[in-house]
């Protein structure tokens, strides 16, 4: 079929799905239901308290350990929310909308192992935004009230903690309300200006339309979601963005910095003389989020007047679209960490467009305080700037990388002697994870900044790598030798355990803390010498789910039919045996990874040593209800010889599934008649382009997915091209086109709030439409205040009934394969 008469009847269907099927109402007999309650064991599962969070402090002899609590209540996600310029929050507090809390702290000593709780806390603390104070010997925190949020401070010695001043914190930009002068007896904090008045009020009648113009410019931008919507919009970001900058000590003596605007970062120079400030302004837009308005990037001296104006970038609406594209001007602005006051970013020689040829596309600059110099050049990159870790005068390491190649080059530079250079350390393919060499573990200095971690001789550093190999991941820990290029193998993680280096404890006698797990125990943390061979084990984390202690699970390997090497979890439950049970009804799990060559895409990811974790998120809790589960199950689409991954989607993707059931079918444990298939997100979309285009499966299980990817033109997941450049792809890849071929009963589920970009909640309502008015099985659940991901214990438990109930009915209960059949 040609490209105009394949793209007008697809459109034909599409019309009549919207203007006769659309106004259709589906009737069931439990569409009003109440949230609904899974079997008492999954509810147990949801309710279990989660392992606390950890955090080592600079110095690395103390670890924070945060009580998490488990779900919250739908109650607290319905609280008011405000969506402006792709961020939440909620009015009330001033702060994030859904953040997530801990509601106790203690400290652990690496030496001792003795563990003391912190005192002295709020009482129904809701705590967040750790820091640690550079020398380790405070930690600043924020506690949510109903009225605001409130800044405190632990200190670690007498283990107490203290709320510091009576302003409130401005944390609308997640994360960023407080940082630590380097010295640690001070914090720099976003406090809300005493003078701000009352919340904007919207007028009772609009002053006029909402208008939006483009004369000629190109302005892409991907699918966006919570955008600014008019001029009251506008006010209200203004007005819960707008931060005072202070300095607080730690008796609660606050100091303005007169700097009052819409500060999104900041940060202290290394010596503590500077600030870094990111100031937004207007003119603001409805068709990008905050990062892309217009700002200012300054330094300030300590009583915040400006010494020097680093960039002033526009609105980013013209930005190129691709992999790699980035905005023009002066980006990636930071602090050198090894120097007491310089700075450092990053400047595009391409017009930041990557379709442009170019010899060099990025250049990295530097300049010194009080930055009345020139720039002067640190690094020239034949490809797009991808990171930097500073070391020492004499050494410092720049990534670069290029998606169409799958490229990776790292450089050593010379900050002190910028003119001596640059030294290409290594170049490979960055999705070959086989021979990766590892990245350089980092330490944090005196003065909070994190630095390239080396050993006595100022030139060898240490590289943590996850280890892929055929048997899986063996994490490692090597010496890297910069002048040489040697390296050396201290240590590798080994069967039965998986084990990974978090941190060097003692460098010079190799002491080193790890986490390690296995398929029966949890993850905890450990203390191991490297020389002598000694462990202890510092944390002592329970099983969360002894009850599931002996459920099976393997790490399978498998061939799809051209074959290519796949892999997954298969899981089985408790008592299971094969012979005597028979085949049982499965659930592939999956999410589709996009590869530039069948040798990366064929690498075996995961380890068959981490730990068997039931979790109510995944499909792993439906091994507790009789079901066998393929859980992660590889589904690479490989684009090759010139070709794009996508130009194959389809064909890759029911290979992938095709040869996971037969892995499961000739093992005994899949009932080829008795397989369903589900994801989250993209997997979502996978799942029903697989029911429209094969009839593998009994159900499908998709939530928060994308179905019509013309709602998502300029781009979506790894596909970089439009939908102006390659129609017939965006129409083959989308189910929504194809809705009268799903005859497979599927069940959507998405959360009514989503804000990931694309999978708007529309996707799944007009595709369940669609199917329900050409006639075929489906349901469409959507959950109230829920974003992507589903956070309220009310949601997550009904998702569990929904998903279960409708496996059960399709999959579980259907008509069994027999021996004929199978054979």
């Amino acid at each position: 079929m040609n490209l105009n008469k394949f793209i007008i009847t697809k459109l034909t269907a599409v019309l009549f799905v919207f203007a006769v099927i659309l106004p259709l109402k589906a009737q069931h007999d439990d569409v009003n239901i109440t949230y609904q309650l899974p079997p008492q064991e999954l509810i147990d599962l949801v309710d279990g308290a989660p392992s606390p969070g950890t955090s080592l402090d600079p110095t690395r002899s103390t670890m924070l350990l945060m009580d998490r609590p488990s779900l919250p209540s739908i109650e607290e996600l319905a609280q008011p929310e405000l969506r402006l310029a792709g961020i939440r929050v909620n009015p009330a507090t001033n702060g994030g909308s859904r953040g997530t809390f801990v509601y106790g702290l203690s400290l652990l000593d690496i030496a001792s192992g003795e563990t003391r709780v912190i005192t002295g806390l709020p009482d129904n603390p809701r705590l967040g935004n750790m820091r640690w104070s550079p020398d380790g010997s405070r930690i600043a925190f924020t506690h949510t009230t109903n009225e605001g949020i409130e800044l405190w401070v632990a200190e670690t010695g007498d283990a107490r903690a203290r709320r510091l001043g009576n302003f409130m914190v401005n944390d609308a930009f997640y994360g960023a309300s407080h940082t630590w002068h380097p010295d640690g007896g001070m914090l720099y904090v976003k406090r809300i200006p005493a003078d701000r008045g009352p919340v904007p009020v919207a007028p009772l009648a609009p002053s006029g339309p909402v208008i939006q113009q483009n004369l000629g410019r190109t302005t892409p931008a991907r699918t966006y979601q919570d955008m600014l919507q008019n001029t009251h919009d506008e006010d209200l970001f203004d007005y819960y963005f707008t931060s005072e900058i202070v300095a607080a000590d730690m008796n609660g003596r606050v100091t303005s910095l007169n700097r009052t605007g819409v500060i999104s970062t900041m940060s202290p120079s290394p010596d503590g003389n500077y600030l870094m400030l990111t100031t937004l302004s207007r003119p603001y837009s409805y068709i990008v989020p905050a990062f892309r308005f217009p700002q200012t990037t300054e330094i300030t001296d300590r009583a915040g007047r400006t010494v020097y104006t680093v960039e002033s970038l526009p609105l980013l609406t013209e930005v190129p679209l691709g992999f790699n594209s980035t905005n023009e001007g002066r980006r990636s602005i930071t602090w050198r960490n090894d120097a007491p006051a310089s700075i450092a970013w990053v400047e595009a020689q391409d017009g930041g467009d990557p379709r442009t040829e170019a010899e060099i596309r990025d250049v990295v600059y530097m300049m010194d305080a009080p930055f009345r110099g020139q720039p002067v050049e640190l690094a020239r990159l034949k490809d797009r700037f991808g990171g930097l870790w500073w070391g020492h005068g004499n050494f410092a390491m720049i990534r670069e990388n290029w998606r169409a190649t799958r490229t990776e080059r790292i450089w050593a530079v010379k900050p002190d002697s910028p003119a001596s250079g640059q030294t290409l350390l290594r170049e490979r393919n960055y999705e070959d994870r086989y021979n990766d060499p590892g990245t350089p573990m980092m330490q944090i200095g005196d003065d909070g900044q994190a630095t390239l971690l080396f050993a006595s001789d100022n030139k060898t550093l240490f590289m943590t790598g996850m280890g892929a190999s055929p048997e899986g991941n063996r994490p490692f820990l090597d010496t890297y030798n910069t002048e040489t290029g040697d390296t050396e193998r201290l240590w590798q993680s080994e069967p039965p355990y998986y084990e990974m280096v978090v941190t060097m404890k003692d460098e010079g006698n190799l002491e080193v803390i790890t986490t390690r797990q296995s398929t029966t125990e949890p993850s905890n943390f450990y203390l191991r010498n490297l020389g002598d061979g000694s462990m202890r084990q510092l944390t002592h984390f329970e099983h969360p789910t002894p009850e599931y202690k002996d459920v099976t699970r393997e790490f399978v390997s498998y061939e799809r039919e051209d074959g290519l090497t796949l892999t997954a979890n298969l899981m089985l439950p408790v008592g299971y045996d094969a012979e005597r049970d028979g085949p049982l009804p499965t659930i592939i799990w999956a999410y589709p990874r996009e590869f530039g060559s069948a040798d990366a895409a064929g690498q075996v990811t995961g380890s068959p040593y981490s730990f068997t974790n039931i979790s109510y998120w995944g499909p792993q809790w439906l091994v507790t209800q009789g079901y066998a589960v393929i859980d992660n199950a590889s589904m690479p689409i490989i684009g090759e010889d010139g070709e794009e991954p996508n130009d194959t989607f389809i064909e890759q993707l029911i290979m992938n599934a095709e040869a996971a059931i037969r892995m499961g079918a000739e093992r005994g444990v899949t009932d080829p008649n008795r397989v369903a298939v589900g994801g989250h997100s993209y997997g979502a979309f996978m799942t029903a382009n697989l029911l429209a285009h094969s009839d593998l499966f009994k159900a499908g299980i998709a939530r928060s997915g994308a179905y019509n990817r013309s709602l998502t033109p300029f781009g979506f997941q790894a596909e970089a091209r439009t939908i102006w450049d390659d129609t017939e792809l965006y129409i083959t890849m989308s189910p929504f086109f194809f809705a009268h071929q799903i005859e497979t009963p599927i069940l959507f589920i998405h959360g009514e709030a989503d804000n990931n970009s694309g999978t708007f909640p529309i996707q799944s309502e007009r595709l369940y439409q669609a199917i329900a008015g050409l006639g075929g099985i489906t349901r469409l659940v959507m959950l109230p205040h829920e974003s992507h991901g589903y956070r309220a214990r009310e949601s997550v438990l009904h998702m569990l009934w929904e998903t279960l109930t409708w496996l059960d009915r399709y999959v579980k209960h259907a008509e069994p394969v027999t021996e004929t059949a199978a054979n």
